[in-house]
């Protein structure tokens, strides 16, 4: 199967278990792994401790707005009004 960067993705491409800092890439592989049936969204959601309605926001956020809809951006706090 190919995976979201144009090149061949295997179980292997697939993030360590105990990740601790989720890039865009590591959601994109996984999304496009369970899409493909490299892998089961059970396995997935058991495998990185996700549930099935997170996989599938990425899932929907990869094929909406690819790579990119996979980052997180942080609010910064708003500033108390003067």
């Amino acid at each position: 199967m190919i995976g979201p960067n144009g090149r061949p993705l295997t179980l292997a491409d697939l993030p360590p278990t105990d990740i601790k800092h989720w890039l865009p890439g590591h959601k994109a592989n996984i999304a496009t792994a369970v899409r493909g049936g490299l892998i089961t969204a059970d396995e997935v959601c058991k495998r990185y401790r996700l549930t099935l309605e997170e996989l599938g926001t990425w899932e929907q956020r990869l094929v909406s707005h690819g790579i990119a809809g996979l980052r997180v951006s942080r609010r910064r706090p708003r500033a108390a009004p003067n």
